[in-house]
């Protein structure tokens, strides 16, 4: 079934609230059906909830969201999901799952966006999350949160949706009451930054994300000053961040937990690269198989809280995105050994097709990391983005 613009004549989807040519209100709608023939229909869009459940058990907490179609949502409503967890609180597992029911690619249209960017809108994202504490490990060091937030506005000129994402993973190190509390402490620290910060409907720039960086690592570091921990008893945590904005994106990390994405035309593509003495050896001109021949090639030349500010240098990239992806950000428990680089075609490659389930798929993640590694925690985030095609 077709609807026709009163202005135009433009064909438009069924499920269109303004047209695509113009930006009409199909409020009056003018129905075409299979046959051409014009049907009248003046039905006016409902309504819609989020429906939110707790799931708890001995060895697992979940929390899904199924979220109504976009242009169902009332005017300047905003949903909000906040997330954070630590299997801290569950020395066995902890899993949290946030993910958006798929829904008919003609749900959420392109037209209800006042100013169209050049790169394709997104139709959608699913998101979920996962952290194990391994099978060597009595307790979890790794620390994760996501924030995702719609906010759709209805305007004389038209409507306007905004679509944001913030997800950050961290891996403390320090050992009991110190790995864990550098990672949480992180966490929340960023958290709170863009909380107060990130109010505009505008990525944050790179000096943003830097100061967000810069402060979860002055609130360690000044911890460990306050505990007169020293050497080796100094705790810190590694960063992996990933900011969504519509369909730009940008990425901040300190340390060895990583970010990837994967693609249909590029495969799997490693974003980040591990702040340690091998990778920086390679940066030098040393070739790599003698850079990672070194004793010491994997310790961290960063991570957040042993030292100031002064010997901080995160990286923070941006990028638009222009086709459909899987961005996975992980800590080093699920990375090491070339897990990912060896698996991605079995594990990772089908989760990019909308007819898989996001959920089973980052646990078989974690299984697969527990069964070629198994020697950390392990913490994963997945987000799967649709783009209307170019």
């Amino acid at each position: 079934m077709m609807l026709i613009c009163p202005q135009c004549t433009f064909p438009n989807s069924d499920h269109n609230k303004f047209c695509q040519n113009c930006g009409t209100s199909l409020t009056d709608k003018i129905r075409l059906d299979a046959n051409n023939d014009i049907v009248s229909d003046t039905n006016r869009f409902y309504d819609g909830n989020i429906p939110l459940r707790d799931i708890q058990s001995q060895h697992m907490q979940t929390l899904t969201q199924s979220e109504t179609t976009y242009s169902l949502l009332s005017v300047s409503e905003i949903y909000t999901d906040t997330v954070e967890v630590s299997s801290g609180e569950n020395p066995d597992s902890s899993l949290t799952i946030l993910q958006f029911d798929n829904q008919t690619e003609d749900r959420i249209v392109s037209d209800e966006i006042t100013n169209i960017p050049s790169s394709p809108p997104l139709i959608s994202w699913e998101y979920a999350a996962y952290t194990d504490t391994g099978r060597q490990r009595n307790h979890n060091e790794d620390y994760f949160a996501i924030d995702s937030k719609v906010h759709k506005q209805e305007l004389p000129e038209g409507a306007i949706l905004t679509k944001t994402g913030l997800y950050i993973l961290c891996d403390g190190m320090g050992g009991h009451a110190g790995g864990e509390v550098a990672s949480k402490l992180a966490v929340n620290t960023i958290r709170k930054y863009f909380q107060e910060t990130w109010t505009s409907a505008e990525l944050p720039n790179q000096e943003s994300i830097k100061e967000a960086v810069y402060l979860a690592n002055q609130a360690i570091y000044d911890l460990n000053q306050q505990q007169a921990r020293s050497g080796m008893g100094r705790m810190g945590t590694t960063l992996v961040m990933l900011l969504l904005q519509d369909q730009q994106a940008a990425i901040a990390h300190v340390g060895d937990s990583r970010i990837y994405c994967l693609t249909h035309r590029e495969g799997l593509v490693q974003l980040t690269i591990d702040h340690e003495v091998g990778q920086r050896e390679i940066s030098r001109g040393v070739e790599p198989t003698i850079a990672y021949g070194r004793a010491d090639a994997y310790q961290l030349t960063q991570a957040l809280g042993p030292r100031d500010q002064d010997y901080l240098h995160p990286d923070v990239s941006v990028f638009d995105i222009h086709e459909d992806m899987l961005l996975l950000l992980v800590s080093d428990g699920l990375s090491d050994n070339e897990c990912l680089e060896t698996h991605w075609q079995t594990h990772l490659q089908p989760l990019l097709s909308y007819d898989s389930d996001l959920e089973m798929g980052i646990q078989d993640l974690i299984e697969l990391g527990n069964e070629y590694n198994g020697h950390d925690n392990i913490t994963a985030i997945l987000l799967r983005v649709k783009v209307y095609p170019s």
